[in-house]
């Protein structure tokens, strides 16, 4: 049987969104276990010429939930607007993607299954794609890497996490 197109897309994202998710909470820990203010945190770049924790945690969700609506219309827009500045509106922000993903049916997604979506940037059309060509060889790599990203923002300033933190809830068999 072939893998469908939800299959390959949703549980990944679910996965990358959690695993955001509990980053944001190791975060928030570790700014109160270490006295440091939330803002010295969600404003921490890992270089210069690189967006901030906030921004990386609000593109896991721009590039899961976000990025199947913009196949549903057949155009991505990324976001531009601030991301939140407070772990709460973080979080709150990656529960709505998750609330979307999980409402999605694998009816609605395999139905886009062929149809154009095009990558708009500042109102210029980028590039086009199928939705699937989309969702797999645009949007998946973009949200590890905001993912991974926000990852290794908490590395460096030592928050305590590691490999099974960035790999969250897995979704392997039961041992017999």
């Amino acid at each position: 049987m072939p893998l469908s197109l939800h299959a390959a897309f949703v549980p990944s994202a679910l996965q990358m969104i959690g695993t955001t998710r509990h980053l944001v909470d190791k975060g928030e820990e570790w700014c109160a276990a270490n006295s440091v203010a939330d803002c010295d945190l969600i404003g921490c770049r890992l270089i210069d010429d690189m967006f901030a924790f906030d921004y990386q945690v609000k593109s896991v969700a721009v590039h899961t939930a976000g990025a199947v609506a913009g196949a549903k219309a057949g155009e991505f827009a990324p976001d531009l607007n601030d991301p939140p500045n407070s772990f709460d509106g973080l979080r709150a922000k990656l529960d709505e993607a998750t609330a979307k993903l999980e409402a999605l049916t694998v009816d609605e997604l395999e139905g886009l299954m062929g149809q154009n979506v095009n990558f708009v940037f500042r109102g210029k059309t980028i590039m086009s794609f199928t939705a699937e060509d989309f969702l797999l060889s645009f949007s998946q790599p973009n949200f590890y890497f905001h993912a991974a990203t926000a990852y290794d923002i908490l590395r460096m300033k030592g928050a305590q996490v590691g490999k099974v933190d960035f790999l969250g809830r897995m979704r392997g068999t039961r041992p017999a």
